[in-house]
């Protein structure tokens, strides 16, 4: 996949144009592709969803991507992991760690669903005791197995206490009632689509992180992009009629990266081989690593690049 033609503008600093990450070296952010498909529900060819997300920043702008002092943030790219499925998990989640200990933040482009169980446990490291978890997802990933619709299980099988997971935008037409009750034993707090169109999505997305930071462990959000409308999200193979807008999914974004908890935040679920002609899922998913770096840029704490100037 080749990146867009866009005109030249000496005053348009394009998003996306950021420098390759460097061993050691500190950040604000860094962007890392976790190119998960082999274990997909459905068939898909989510690997190639990282790239077209690069593609798709440069149509945007990086210039509101400012501390409070008006330093810009340190934003570095790692790359892709390659071969992240199965036997490639436990290097995929030690190369999260080795990320997160050089930054404030995370941000993971998937890949499907599955990327999320080395991306969390990559960004927890030894504190998964402590650690907290927020889904703004239709689906609650609880099933059993090693696929996309397990992320949930098997984080919590790795020891993540159920009352420190909330998840955002559940479709119970789109669930069972096996792993609607399984998310209640585990005491797993939800929020309907339902509750949302009643709610604001900033609240409830900040209450969710809230609980997910009570023990004071670091958090990790997953941004499932099947949790928008079809109309909006066709890339999303589980997408349905009726889901949140685009403009929901980026105020979640922008809310979990500004909490001071979080310190990984992935986009899962996005088929960009399947997305609509005018490209419109990458181009919503490369808007919620922006609003998650907005986020971030907010956050009422010292900066890498203040630290060092």
């Amino acid at each position: 996949m080749t990146g867009p033609s866009l005109a030249h503008d000496e005053h348009w600093p394009r998003a996306g144009d950021w420098p390759a990450w460097r061993p050691g070296e500190p950040a604000d952010a860094i962007i890392v592709g976790l190119p998960t498909w082999r274990t997909s529900l459905s068939p898909t060819r989510a690997h190639e969803t990282p790239a077209a997300i690069r593609d798709a920043l440069r149509r945007y702008s990086a210039d509101a991507l400012l501390t409070p002092a008006g330093i810009p943030l340190v934003v570095r790219d790692a790359g892709d992991i390659a071969e992240p499925d199965g036997e490639g998990e436990e290097a995929a989640r030690a190369r999260v760690a080795e990320l997160a200990a050089h930054c404030d933040l995370v941000i993971v482009l998937g890949g499907d669903n599955a990327a999320t169980v080395p991306a969390a446990l990559g960004v927890w490291g030894e504190n998964v005791g402590c650690a907290g978890l927020v889904t703004v997802d239709a689906h609650h990933d609880l099933r059993d197995g090693t696929t996309n619709g397990s992320p949930v299980r098997r984080l919590l099988d790795a020891g993540l206490d159920g009352s420190r997971v909330g998840q955002l935008g559940i479709e119970p037409l789109a669930n069972s009632r096996f792993y609607a009750e399984r998310a209640a034993q585990h005491r797993i707090a939800v929020v309907t689509r339902d509750e949302l169109a009643h709610s604001s999505i900033a609240a409830e997305m900040a209450a969710a992180l809230d609980r997910a930071a009570v023990a004071g462990g670091p958090v990790h959000v997953d941004l499932d992009l099947d949790v928008c409308d079809r109309a909006v999200a066709p890339g999303c193979p589980a997408s349905i009629p009726g889901g949140i807008s685009a403009h929901e999914l980026r105020r979640a974004a922008h809310v979990a990266g500004r909490h001071p908890a979080v310190r990984g935040i992935d986009l899962t679920e996005l088929d960009a081989s399947a997305d609509a002609a005018d490209g419109r899922t990458v181009r919503l998913a490369a808007l919620c690593v922006l609003e998650a770096l907005a986020g971030l840029a907010a956050r009422p704490a010292t900066h890498t690049a203040e630290a060092a100037g």
